[in-house]
C-alpha cells in the first residue's frame, strides 16, 4: 500500500494497492479525490462549502513502524469572512503491517474569535468508477450500484430532489427502472461502523471503518450518510441531515472550543482469484471488530487525542419504577445509556459540540461505559417500551484514571394513571407501523421485502393513494397499527407545487369518564423536520 498526499494541502491524491497504481478517481482533479471538508456560515449568512487545505506541513513521526504527518491551516483576523474561524490540524497515519491508513483532525476555535455555524464536516473518498461497482453498508444492504454516468442527462429522470433519480437508460441494463438516491443508504450512528466498495477486477475492497461514535453528534439513533454512487465513501462527523438546524453547532460570543474527530481507518483488502464480494466484506468486518477492540488507539501522537490511561469510566444499574405495571422495580433491559454535555432531559439528541459515550444495559439493567474523555457530563437514558427520557440529576466529572460506580438508578416514566390505550411501542422507531410498497415506477430492488423497506423513494405519496378522499381514521380496539397506522405523518400533495396538511382521527370508547380527573394524551415523535403537529379536541355531549 502506498499513500500519496499533496503538500502542504493534505489531499489524498493517490492510493496504490495490490498492483493498481491508484484506487482514487484519476479522472477527477487531485483536490477532488480524498479530502476533509466542511460547510460553515457566518450568522445569518449563506452556507459555504470548504475543502480543507493545509498551508503548513510537518512530519510528526517517521520510523520503521509508524509515519504520522500533519497538515495545518491556522486562522487569523486578516482571514475574517474568507475561511471558517478555526485552527485545523489534519493528520494521516500509516502503521507497519497495517493494510490501510488512518486519518483524524483537531478543530479549534479560540476565545474571542468570530461567531459562526458549522452545518457539516466529514472525510470523503471518491474511488475509480472503472473499478468499484459493488457497494456494502451492511450484511443485508449491499449490491451492484449504478455508475455515476447514469445520473447524467439522457440516462435518468430527475425526481423530487437532486439526490434522487429514476434510471431510464443505465449502463447496466438490469438497473433500468430503479431509483438511485444516496439517502437510501443512510445508517444510524450505532450501526455505522463499516461501509465501502469492492472492485471485482482485481478483487479489492476499500472500507471506511469508524471504531467509535464518541465524536459524532445526536446520539446512537442519529442517521448519517455512508457510501453512495460516485463511487463515494464518507465518514460523517457533523451533519444536519434528518435533523435540521437543531444539530448545527452555533458558536457565539467568542466561545472557545476544541474537538478531535477520528481517527477513522481506511482499510484495504484483497483476495487471490476469488470474486465473491462477501469474502472481502466478511474480512473487513473482522478488521472492524479488531479496530473497535483497540479503541482508544495508542498510536496517535496529538496530545489532544486522549489515550486509555487518560480516560475514565462509569458503572451502574438502571431500574424502572412503574407501579401501574409491577409493584417491584423492573430491570431496564436493553436501555440506551449515555454521557453527553450537561443539559436538560433529552438534550443529548440535539447536542452537537462535545463528545458522547453510549452503551446498552444488560438484561438485568447493569451498564458500564469505558474510555470516557475527561470532562463534565450528564448521564442520559431511555428504555425501549417506556416513554420519556431519564437524566441523572447530578453532573458527573470524569477525571483521568477514575472509575465511578453510580449504584442503582431509578427511572420513573411520566404517568398520570393507567394506560387506557396505546398505538405502537415507544421505541424511537416507526418500524411496527404500516410501511407501504413503493409505486412500481419508484423501486430500489434492494429494499423489496427488506426490514429497511421504509427507505424506498416516494413512500410519502403512497398515503394519498391509500386515502384518496379522506384521511386516516384509527379505531382503538378494532384497527391494527401494523396495517392501519401509516408509518409517517405526511402532507397531501395537491398538484406540482402545493401541499395540504392531513388530519388523522383516533376513535376510542371509554365506558366511564371521571369528570374531575385529567386524562393525558402523549405522543412520541420519532423524527420531525419542517413540520407542525396540531391536536384538536372535539367534545360531544
Amino acid at each position: 500500500m502506498k499513500l500519496t498526499l499533496s503538500k502542504p494541502e493534505g489531499i489524498v491524491t493517490g492510493v496504490q494497492y495490490n498492483g493498481v497504481d491508484n484506487l482514487m478517481e484519476i479522472l477527477n482533479k487531485e483536490d477532488n479525490r480524498g479530502y476533509w471538508d466542511l460547510v460553515w456560515s457566518e450568522p445569518g449568512g449563506p452556507g459555504i462549502f470548504d475543502v480543507i487545505k493545509g498551508t503548513d506541513f510537518e512530519v510528526i513521526l517517521e520510523d520503521e513502524n509508524q509515519v504520522e504527518v500533519s497538515f495545518t491551516r491556522r486562522w487569523d483576523p486578516s482571514l475574517k469572512g474568507t475561511i471558517v474561524p478555526l485552527n485545523i490540524d489534519k493528520r494521516f497515519i500509516v502503521l507497519r503491517g497495517s493494510s490501510g491508513f488512518y486519518t483524524y483532525s483537531i478543530y479549534e476555535h479560540l476565545e474571542g474569535w468570530p461567531d459562526f455555524n458549522m452545518a457539516e464536516t466529514r472525510v470523503a473518498f471518491k474511488l475509480r468508477k472503472d473499478k468499484f461497482h459493488y457497494m456494502a453498508v451492511g450484511n443485508d444492504r449491499q449490491r451492484i450500484m449504478p455508475m455515476p454516468d447514469d445520473r447524467m442527462a439522457g440516462r435518468c429522470q430527475q425526481l423530487a430532489y437532486p439526490e434522487a433519480v429514476l434510471l431510464t437508460n443505465p449502463i447496466y441494463p438490469d438497473l433500468t427502472g430503479e431509483v438511485d438516491d444516496k439517502y437510501q443508504y443512510s445508517c444510524d450512528n450505532k450501526d455505522n461502523k463499516i461501509h465501502g466498495w469492492i472492485s471485482f477486477d482485481p478483487p479489492i475492497g476499500f472500507w471506511q471503518i469508524t471504531p467509535s461514535d464518541e465524536f459524532r453528534t445526536g446520539g446512537p439513533t442519529k442517521q448519517n450518510l455512508t457510501s453512495h454512487v460516485g463511487p463515494t465513501t464518507l465518514a460523517m462527523f457533523f451533519s444536519a441531515h434528518y435533523s435540521g438546524d437543531d444539530l448545527v453547532p452555533k458558536f457565539r460570543n467568542g466561545e472557545s472550543w476544541k474537538k478531535v474527530f477520528g481517527p477513522v481507518f481506511m482499510y484495504l483488502n484483497s483476495t487471490w482469484g476469488e470474486t465473491d464480494p462477501h469474502i472481502l466484506w466478511e474480512d473487513a468486518n473482522l478488521q472492524m471488530k479488531t479496530e473497535v477492540e483497540c479503541w482508544p488507539y495508542a498510536f496517535p501522537l496529538s496530545e489532544d487525542f486522549q489515550k486509555a490511561e487518560e480516560r475514565g469510566s462509569i458503572t451502574g444499574r438502571l431500574l424502572v419504577c412503574d407501579r401501574y405495571i409491577d409493584e417491584q422495580d423492573l430491570y431496564a433491559s436493553s436501555a440506551y445509556i449515555g454521557l453527553a454535555l450537561p443539559g436538560e432531559v433529552g438534550s443529548w439528541q440535539r447536542e452537537c459540540k462535545g463528545y458522547q459515550f453510549w452503551t446498552r444495559a444488560e438484561a438485568n439493567g447493569f451498564f458500564s461505559i469505558k474510555n470516557i474523555h475527561t470532562g463534565y457530563y450528564n448521564l442520559y437514558a431511555w428504555v425501549p417500551g417506556f416513554i420519556g427520557d431519564y437524566m441523572y440529576d447530578t453532573t458527573i466529572a470524569i477525571m483521568s484514571g477514575t472509575s465511578i460506580d453510580l449504584g442503582d438508578l431509578v427511572y420513573r416514566p411520566p404517568r398520570d394513571g393507567p394506560t387506557l390505550w396505546e398505538i405502537g411501542y415507544p421505541d424511537r422507531s416507526a418500524a411496527e407501523f404500516y410501511v407501504p410498497d413503493p409505486k412500481p415506477d419508484y423501486v430500489n430492488r434492494l429494499y423489496l421485502n427488506h426490514p429497511d423497506r421504509f427507505r424506498q423513494y416516494g413512500l410519502w405519496e403512497r398515503y394519498a393513494d391509500l386515502y384518496p378522499d379522506s384521511d386516516l381514521v384509527y379505531t382503538v380496539g378494532v384497527s391494527d397499527f401494523t396495517k392501519d397506522w401509516f408509518f409517517a405523518q405526511v402532507t397531501r400533495r395537491n398538484d406540482q407545487n402545493s401541499y395540504s396538511p392531513t388530519t388523522w382521527q383516533i376513535k376510542f370508547k371509554l365506558d366511564y369518564v371521571n369528570q374531575t380527573e385529567t386524562y393525558m394524551l402523549r405522543v412520541a415523535i420519532a423524527s420531525a423536520t419542517l413540520s407542525e403537529m396540531q391536536v384538536n379536541r372535539l367534545l360531544r355531549l
